[in-house]
Parts: C-alpha cells; sequence; structure tokens
C-alpha cells in the first residue's frame, strides 16, 4: 500500500530532500551525557535539566557541532505516567520548557525532533494499560511537542508492538509531521513480546510511519543483521541507533567503551546493510557523531526499493502471500453461523471454544485465522476486541476481520497489534469507501468482494466489472494490487450449473491478467449436494491450477488437506517436496480428537500450558474428585506443567503473551487450591523465601514483576518490595524476612551500580543469604563481579534458584 503523501511542511521536505542525496544523521546519547555533567541518580531527567539549563544546552549543542542533522528534545520520559512516578503532573509545560531549550541551543539550522519514549507498561492486549488508554497519554505528550513547534516526532525504544502502534496512532491523530519509530530487540532478535524486526517492519510502516528501525539494547555489530533482514521489505527508509557497545562496570562506573573509530567503522557496515538514518543511543558521544558523520560523508544510501508487499502479521509472525508459495489456509472454524455451542459461550463471555478451535485449526495447518463472532443479541464490536485480546494469548497466526459491520471493523483494525486482512469489502455504496478509509489508515489488506447493491453477481462476466470498480476506487486511496485479494465468489453448483466455472474464469483472469492474489470460499460450491468433500476437494485442486493463493475452508478435513499439499507439489509450490513428505510421512504422528478420554489430571496440564484461565477451576475439581492428593497434583502435574511452558518460552515456541497467560492460569489455582493447602500441615515442605526489588533510582519493573509472578508460580514465598527501593530497605527487609536469595533488578546502567552496594550493604549488616540480578543492561560478567548470581528472564531465575536449593 503507498500511503497519501501528508501534508508537507518545511522540515518535511528538507528531510525527504536529504534522504535522496545523503544518509540523515540523527545526535547520540543524552541521559549518559547528563550523568558525566553531573546529573545525580534517582532524579527525574526532564525536571533536572530544567533547573539546570546550561548543563542540555551545551549537550545540544556539542551534538549539532559534530555534525547531526536532527537534535533529539529530552523529552524521552515525558509521558504523564513517567513523570508521574517522580510526582510531576505538569506535563504541558515540562515539554514544553524542553523543546524551548532544544531550540535555543542550536537555533534554526537544525531540525528538531520531539523524542517520545515508552510509558513502562505492556498494553492490552500484553498488559493491563488500556490502549486507548495509552494512545490518550501519548497524545497529551505529542500535542504538547507539536504546539511548541517540533519539526519531526520520533517514537524510540519501544519493547511493545502495540505500545508502538499506539504511540504511532497518537502522532497521526494530532500532526502530519514526520514520525520515525524504533524498536528495541534482544540478542535473539525480538522484542519483549517476541516481535521480530521484519514483522515489526511491516506492521509499523503500514500503519503510516515515516521510518522505521531499531535503537538501544545492542551495539552496533548486532544491528547490522536487523537491518538486513528489513531491508527486502522496507518502503520506508531504514534506522539505526546503537550504544556505544555494551555496558560495562569499571571501577563502580558504567561504561560504554567502544570508541570513536570502531563505532564509526560499524556505521559504516549499517550504511551498506542499507540503513537510511543513523544515529547513537547510550553511551555515544558527540564525538562518536562526529567521527560517524565524517565515516558516512556524501555516501547516497540505498533507498527503499519495496513498494508494496502481500504479508500479513501478528504481533510475531509474518505470512507472506506469494504467487509461488504454497496455498495459504485461512481457517473458517471462529464463525458463530450454525454453531449453538460457540453462540452460548459469546454471550457468555466465555473464550474456551475458541481456544481449543485456534488451536486445533493452527495444528492442521492453518496460516490465518478467520474471526467472525456475530451472535444477535450481543455488542459485536465489543466481543470482537475482547476475541482479538485472547487470541494475542493463544496463537501466532495473524487474524482476518470477518464482519458485516463497519463499525466492528473499525474497532477491530485499531485494536490488532499486526496487519490485519478485512473479510470483506464490497462494492455497496455504503460500505465501500468507508472501508477503503478504514483499511488505508490502520494499514490493513482487504478480501474485495464482488458484490453490489443490487446483490450477487452470477456470471463471469459480472464479477469482472464488479472487481474493476473495486480496484478503481482503491487506487484512489494509495491501495496498490499487492494489498488486494479478490474473493471469487464460490456459489452452489446445485443452484447454478455454471457456479464453478465462473469462479475459475475469475481466479484465471485476476492471476493471468490482473496478477491479483485470490481467495474462495470454499464448502460453497458443494452447498446441497452428497459427498461433498470429494467435489471441494476437487474443486479445490482446480482452483489452485488457475492460480488461487488462498482458501476458507475446514483444516480438519483430511481428503482436503491431502489434495491441497498434493497439488502444491505438482504445482512446483512446495520446495524439495518438504511439505508433502512430512504430511504423508509413516512415521506423522497424528494428535488424538478424542479429548474427552484424557485424564483429569492430564487436562489440567495442558490447561496450564495452554493459559485456560476459564476451565482450570472445574478441571481442578474434576482432578481432585477423582482422589489425587493435592500434594501430587501440585508437584507431578502444575509444577511440571509451568516447567514445560519455561522450555517452550527457551526455545522461542512460546513468547511472553503466552507465558503470562500460563502464569495467570497457575495464579488462579493456587488461589482456588490455597484454602485446601492451609487446611493442611503443609509448612515443612514450603519452598523458600525470596525478596525481590528493583533498585533505587529505577522505576522500570516490567521484568521484576513477571519473574516476581512466575517464582510464585512455582510455590516460592515472594516480597515483592517494588521499585526505586533504596538499598537500606532492601536490607532491613532482608533481616526481618531472613531469605533464602534476594533478586535485583535494573534496567539502566546508572542504576546497576546499585546492586553492588545492596550486596556489600547486606554483608555488612550480616546478612547471610544468595544474590541474584538481572535486567537489560545486565550480564553474566556483571553479575560475577558483584558476587551474584545472573538470570536473563523469570524462567531463567526459576532454574538458578531451584538449583541453588537443590
Amino acid at each position: 500500500m503507498v500511503k497519501k503523501s501528508p501534508m508537507k511542511n518545511k522540515a518535511r521536505e528538507k528531510i525527504e530532500n536529504i534522504l535522496k542525496r545523503r544518509v540523515l544523521l540523527l545526535d547520540g546519547a543524552t541521559g549518559t551525557e547528563l550523568q558525566k555533567k553531573g546529573m545525580p541518580q534517582g532524579v527525574c531527567p526532564q525536571e533536572w535539566t530544567i533547573n539546570n539549563p546550561k548543563v542540555l544546552e551545551e549537550i545540544h549543542y556539542a551534538y549539532y557541532k559534530a555534525g547531526a542533522d536532527v537534535i533529539l528534545t529530552n523529552t524521552f520520559g515525558g509521558n504523564r505516567l513517567k513523570l508521574g512516578e517522580f510526582g510531576i503532573k505538569d506535563v504541558v509545560g515540562i515539554n514544553q520548557e524542553l523543546v524551548y531549550l532544544a531550540k535555543k541551543s542550536v537555533g534554526e539550522d537544525c531540525i528538531i525532533a520531539g523524542d517520545i519514549g515508552p510509558t513502562g507498561k505492556l498494553v492490552e492486549p500484553f498488559g493491563e494499560l488500556y490502549f486507548e488508554e495509552a494512545v490518550n497519554i501519548f497524545k497529551e505528550q505529542i500535542k504538547a511537542l507539536v504546539k511548541c513547534g517540533v519539526d519531526i516526532l520520533i517514537i524510540e525504544t519501544m519493547i511493545d508492538i502495540q505500545e508502538a502502534r499506539a504511540a504511532l496512532i497518537a502522532a497521526k491523530e494530532i500532526s502530519s509531521l514526520f514520525t520515525i519509530v524504533t524498536m528495541s530487540f534482544d540478542d535473539k532478535g525480538c522484542t519483549l513480546n517476541g516481535t521480530d524486526p521484519v514483522t515489526a517492519l511491516i506492521t509499523i510502516q503500514s500503519l503510516g510511519a515515516d521510518a522505521f528501525g531499531c535503537n538501544c539494547s545492542t551495539g552496533p555489530k548486532e544491528m547490522i543483521k536487523y537491518i538486513k533482514a528489513m531491508k527486502p521489505y522496507a518502503k520506508v527508509p531504514l534506522v539505526a541507533k546503537p550504544n556505544a557497545g555494551m555496558p560495562k562496570l569499571i571501577n563502580d562506573r558504567t561504561v560504554y567503551d567502544m570508541d570513536v573509530d570502531l563505532f564509526s567503522s560499524f556505521g559504516r557496515e549499517l550504511f551498506y546493510a542499507g540503513a537510511n538514518i543513523l544515529g547513537g543511543c547510550c553511551g555515544t558521544t558527540p564525538q562518536h557523531i562526529k567521527r560517524l558523520r565524517k565515516t558516512i560523508k556524501n555516501r547516497k544510501p540505498i533507498m527503499p526499493k519495496a513498494k508494496a508487499i502481500s504479508a500479513l502479521t501478528s504481533y510475531s509472525k509474518t505470512v507472506f502471500i506469494e504467487d509461488n508459495s504454497p496455498l495459504v489456509i485461512v481457517g473458517e472454524e471462529i464463525n458463530p453461523t450454525g454453531k449453538s455451542y460457540l453462540q452460548k459461550e459469546l454471550r457468555e463471555g466465555k473464550f474456551s471454544v475458541i481456544r481449543q478451535m485456534a488451536k486445533k485449526q493452527e495444528d492442521k495447518g492453518v496460516k490465518l485465522l478467520d474471526v467472525n463472532v456475530c451472535v444477535p443479541g450481543i455488542d459485536e464490536a465489543e466481543t470482537m476486541r475482547k476475541t482479538i485480546n485472547f487470541l494475542c494469548t493463544v496463537t501466532r497466526l495473524p487474524l482476518v476481520i470477518d464482519s458485516a459491520k463497519v463499525e466492528v471493523i473499525e474497532k477491530a483494525l485499531r485494536l490488532y497489534p499486526g496487519r490485519a486482512l478485512i473479510n470483506s469489502l464490497t462494492a455497496e455504496k455504503h460500505k465501500l469507501k468507508k472501508i477503503l478509509s478504514l483499511a488505508s489508515e490502520y494499514g490493513a489488506m482487504f478480501i474485495a468482494l464482488p458484490i453490489t447493491d443490487k446483490g450477487l453477481p452470477h456470471t463471469f462476466s459480472q464479477r469482472k466489472n464488479i472487481i474493476n470498480r473495486i480496484i478503481k476506487e482503491a487506487v484512489k486511496y494509495g491501495f496498490t494490487y499487492e494489498d488486494i485479494i479478490v474473493d471469487a465468489l464460490t456459489l452452489a453448483v446445485s443452484t447454478y450449473e455454471n457456479a464453478a466455472k465462473d469462479v475459475l474464469e475469475t481466479i484465471d483472469w485476476c492471476y493471468q491478467k490482473l496478477k491479483l492474489k485470490t481467495i474462495i470460499g470454499l464448502s460453497n460450491i458443494s452447498f446441497g449436494l452428497p459427498q461433498r468433500n470429494w467435489l471441494n476437494a476437487t474443486f479445490l485442486a482446480m482452483a489452485q491450477a488457475k492460480g488461487l493463493c488462498l482458501a476458507i475452508l475446514n483444516p480438519k478435513s483430511l481428503e482436503l488437506m491431502n489434495v491441497k499439499i498434493s497439488a502444491d507439489l505438482l504445482l512446483g509450490k512446495d520446495k524439495d517436496a518438504k511439505i508433502f513428505l512430512k504430511h504423508f510421512s509413516a512415521n506423522s504422528k497424528i494428535k488424538s480428537e478424542l479429548t474427552d478420554t484424557i485424564q483429569p489430571k492430564q487436562k489440567v496440564f495442558n490447561a496450564i500450558v495452554e493459559g485456560d484461565r476459564d476451565n482450570i477451576i472445574d478441571l481442578l475439581k474434576q482432578a481432585i474428585n477423582t482422589g489425587i492428593e493435592i500434594d501430587k497434583l501440585m508437584e507431578d502435574i502444575m509444577i511440571p506443567a509451568i516447567r514445560h511452558v519455561g522450555e517452550l518460552f527457551e526455545n522461542k515456541e512460546y513468547f511472553l503473551p503466552q507465558l503470562i497467560a500460563s502464569a495467570q492460569v497457575m495464579e488462579k489455582a493456587f488461589g482456588y487450591l490455597k484454602p485446601h493447602l492451609e487446611s493442611r500441615d503443609r509448612e515443612h515442605s514450603k519452598k523458600p523465601t525470596i525478596i525481590i526489588a528493583t533498585v533505587k533510582g529505577d522505576i522500570h519493573d516490567i521484568g521484576k514483576n513477571i519473574v516476581a509472578l512466575l517464582l510464585r508460580n512455582y510455590g516460592f514465598n515472594v516480597i515483592d518490595l517494588g521499585k526505586d527501593v533504596p538499598n537500606e530497605k532492601i536490607v532491613r527487609e532482608a533481616k526481618y524476612y531472613k531469605p533464602f536469595i534476594i533478586g535485583l533488578s535494573a534496567l539502566m546502567t546508572t542504576t546497576m551500580v546499585r546492586m553492588k552496594e545492596v550486596i556489600e550493604l547486606a554483608k555488612k549488616e550480616g546478612v547471610n543469604c544468595h544474590f541474584i540480578v538481572g535486567g537489560a543492561v545486565v550480564n553474566l560478567n556483571y553479575a560475577k563481579s558483584i558476587g551474584a548470581f545472573y538470570a536473563k528472564d523469570g524462567i531463567s531465575a526459576v532454574k538458578v534458584i531451584e538449583d541453588l536449593i537443590s
């Protein structure tokens, strides 16, 4: 999709002209420079720089003199939630004063970027911060930045794709300024939620970002592979803002030790990998930027080559729709039409049936999930919102939003943390422009269904005219042919004898003449006839031969899947017959559909692994009623289940949404079992106490909260002291509770030194326990240097602690 050109302004034109000629250069780190110049730890950087304006002005001016084209305002933590951590309520005043200081420092020649950082909370559906609340929080800050006259907006250091979307939507709804979005990826190439760089790129550029890339988390060497991975799919300029290497603790000071020469040499490699915009993050200085400017001077960048991409995304997966790839199956199960059991669940606000449908279809090879929740008498838009939120914890498959109501589609597109497919858009006058507008606003692809206000077209010729009409209108909204999938409109051959012939002609015409991708709702063809599976399977193979790309069908039909996979091979779309051989292998295991034969204790295990909050209590009751002892239930079923979830997480088969969902099921299960446990004398078997805290000066607690939740799941008695906890309080509580281990978390390089101070104070005060540390800036070497164990995440924290106990 080619987004309509935003309203031109002077800064946008200047940036676009620079990008045609050379790399656009951003400034470097502000936080680490402020620390060098005396900013105390634990203060609000925004408030401190307003009270010490000369310090900030010197930093801005130094970057300007070093050759930066763009100076970022010191407003990274300038949103309501971040400022609120310091008791500051004047969001507008803080942001406006910091924009003023930036402008005062460098004058009119330099581009001033309003810098927007994360809220520190995970956003719906991955966290407790409602999506619209997140949008409004960002709007408040962005309005202040825009009112003060920033030239562009930079949304950076995002670890949650949904928070990045919320900030970008807020930016788009406030202004037409050039907007850059960057995310932070770990050493495995994922965000906290499991979003890879390509998936993030496709999602964010489709939503309307003017540039996308990565910053922080890693040094420049690691970022090269991310830029290379994104470049083939980038329709917008790519951004790289690496740290000056990884932080090290030297003489109790956090140091980034990558010198300017090495940093700039990696800058050259980032340029050749395809970065169009370069800058520096933590640890970089004006000297790094000056040398980088010299290294890339007058080099003409590699411009984005992708004009449009047929790809759909979830929060952590991309499905490419390509002519030479196997047929993409769209699962049709999540649709209450004719399913009284699903209608009942939706009315009751339950999702256990949807969970089963999603998992079974995914297991059968479905690549996309069609989601329809239309039930008479319910709020369809709200039910769709809840269903999308739920499915994001169950499956990584991208979703197809299926509704006849424009308001339902709008709510779904706004919330969905990926690039969705709309099912469908027709040529009906009251819908066509509304849905095209929504698809354009949220970057969605859509299915073009050739129906008009006059009804269904029965012939190929009629279909062709309607399809042309839809395409002509779509092009006006910036859509390309790659954004459109045509529904060939399958009708029942029992009613229309030429139904199959007309569909095949439509598919062939779209494929051969227009180079458009097509989809069919397969089962309609056989309606009212016997042996429907054979008719459907035969018709599917014929359609594939004509160039069909997607099909909505029931993947549980063995005939259909056998024919589909065979046709893919025969049409040259299954390289080396890998899919065919795997499917038909005599050694392939077929999962039993007979869930009723599963023992109650296995159902409890499955519920925890699958994050089934709806049914866990009933399943526990069933297991207890069979006579299994509660001790055995916990030790032999529940704890192994959450361990298995941990293994899936470590193997990158599960990501944070699934991990949290399973942990919440365990929490609910423990809550139910607690009275039973308290009625028995189990004191002798209790696991030891653990104190956990985010250290003084650090207000980040997402990771710490996840660790605490998981440790409780494993039966530990966790004392969570919260965030920004003074050294003395941690030691005082340790002397009172006498923990087996103290867990310390820090996200910032400036606060990680507190960990060493806590350990030294504890030893001085005679506290006899182990210590474990973690956080984005912490590594094994640092942990060893201060006499602590290291855990990179919640699962590894559990393993380390259990190893210590054993």
